[in-house]
């Protein structure tokens, strides 16, 4: 496949061109050890006739480059071929009948997603739709090295299914409760243990009960909206406080608050991994589930899935018997939790909750669906609360769902470089909008030795609506249920 440029990748130690920092320790393995044995890519073109990436999208690219200083990867490494334009490059060479190698399935694979580079565009470019056909090909008609395989079998087994999240979590919790990792990282044992899997162990979040959410919460007081909650896998399992929390704010706002039963996974994951049929089943249950509640909106509080709800009309715009017409009526619905908040408006008192708070923007948030100023506005109306601003608030935190599984390197990489943004703050607490983004810079918080508070916004109005005490909500965001859990490092 072409390159975009003919200049050298720098190494490590050297300058990027983005932001005029090093080279990420994880630039060679990332840029230069592409040509890995175990690949199999079918010989011929690219791509085949099922929804192949659109060549007028890729068209719209004019390598202008206000991308390259917003996509991670390329902040990281400084390689053109992992940046946006260069993605598109390949896609257009593949539109044009190239053939992919092993060298350009990487460097797809290695985008986080995070779609930084769409805000970023002056021109428009859909590069969301571009990389997400693109990664639905590589699914189908690629064959990764079989270490890659099993990793990815075992993540998308496991994550997008929520009754076996819940019997993992059981046990979880039970190895948490019995402090095996901290005697494992004494022993040495943790280190040993493959990345990926360490990668697991260190984002677990600490676990407490799991309350079981009423099936309909009355509004306190003048009802304003009746909405359905989509209470997601990893927020289901691993988060519920924030799910609680969602509820008990959302009826102190004058909402009915209903929790369809028999929800099952969204498809988030699986679509942004190009796992297209599996997304596709997953999209048509969500929508019989949230159809039958019939509500006014589907409230949504992790950041990936609302993104993904919104765009079903784009992802069943092929599917017969009348599914693509129910899909963007139900994506016309979808609402993030801050969003509905700002656009009712308050009527529940808010009491003082005198902290410092830097926010996070989760960028299926701040840049698939455009919400940045809400959560913003809702934040900055507590009383006592001063809202902080950490630097490069475009730039992933490394999460991006299954990224820093499947690539725990390069992601370890910018969730410390988000933690020291963080902490550079001077904040008593970060506060996010995605349960990826609290795991992944909780972690590296945890990793620098210098735990803070992590919450998500409806858990900071939730306190305020409660009246609870500064001290006693920023205890229990460092030390409760959903925290990092300390082993190495402490407080």
């Amino acid at each position: 496949m072409p390159t975009a440029t003919p200049d050298p990748a720098p190494r490590p130690g050297e300058p990027t061109p983005a932001y005029g920092g090093e080279v990420a320790g994880s630039a060679d393995a990332a840029t230069v050890g592409l040509g890995m044995p175990g690949f199999t890519v079918p010989p011929g073109p690219a791509f085949d006739g099922h929804r192949p990436p659109d060549a007028a999208l890729a068209g719209d690219c004019v390598h202008c480059g206000f991308c390259l200083p917003t996509c991670p990867t390329y902040v990281l490494w400084g390689e053109e071929m992992d940046s946006p334009r260069g993605r598109i490059d390949l896609i257009k060479a593949g539109l044009q009948g190239d053939a992919f190698d092993a060298s350009s399935v990487r460097h797809l694979d290695q985008c986080l997603g995070c779609m930084s580079c769409v805000t970023a565009c002056p021109s428009g470019v859909q590069y969301d739709k571009l990389i997400g056909a693109a990664r639905a090909q590589l699914e189908r008609r690629v064959t990764r090295p079989r270490t890659e395989r099993l990793l990815r079998a075992a993540v998308y087994a496991l994550f997008p299914r929520p009754r076996r999240l819940r019997a993992v979590r059981a046990l979880l919790r039970a190895y948490q409760a019995a402090h095996l990792g901290r005697l494992l990282a004494r022993t040495g044992i943790l280190r040993r243990l493959p990345a990926p899997l360490r990668a697991m162990e260190e984002l677990a979040p600490a676990l407490g009960p799991a309350p079981r959410l009423p099936a309909r919460t009355p509004a306190a007081g003048v009802r304003r909206r009746t909405v359905a909650l989509l209470t997601g896998c990893v927020q289901g399992a691993f988060f519920p406080d924030v799910n609680v929390a969602t509820v008990r704010v959302l009826a102190a706002e004058g909402c009915d608050v209903l929790v369809p039963r028999g929800q099952g996974c969204c498809g988030a994951l699986s679509g942004h991994a190009g796992r297209e049929d599996e997304a596709l089943r997953f999209a048509r249950r969500t929508i019989e589930t949230l159809e039958a509640a019939d509500a006014d909106a589907i409230v949504v509080n992790a950041a990936g899935c609302g993104s993904h709800l919104k765009e079903y009309g784009h992802l069943l715009r092929d599917e017969p018997g009348g599914w693509a017409a129910r899909a963007a009526a139900l994506a016309a619905r979808v609402r993030d939790v801050t969003e509905l908040l700002d656009e009712l408006g308050p009527v529940a008192t808010r009491h003082p909750l005198p902290v410092t708070v830097a926010y996070q923007d989760a960028c299926h948030l701040a840049h698939a669906q455009g919400v940045r100023a809400q959560p913003r506005r809702l934040l900055s109306a507590v009383p006592g609360l001063e809202l902080r601003e950490p630097a490069e608030p475009e730039l992933c935190c490394g999460s991006a769902g299954t990224y820093n599984l499947l690539h725990p390197g390069p992601a370890g990489e910018l969730g410390d470089r988000k933690a020291a943004a963080i902490l550079a703050t001077g904040a008593q607490a970060m506060v996010t909008a995605n349960p990826g983004c609290w795991m992944q810079v909780g972690t590296a918080l945890a990793r620098s030795g210098r735990r803070m508070p992590v919450a998500h916004t409806v858990q900071v109005l939730d306190a305020s609506i409660r009246g609870l005490p500064a001290e006693q909500w920023l205890a229990g965001a460092l030390d409760g249920p959903g925290t990092t859990v300390a082993r190495t490092a402490g407080p």
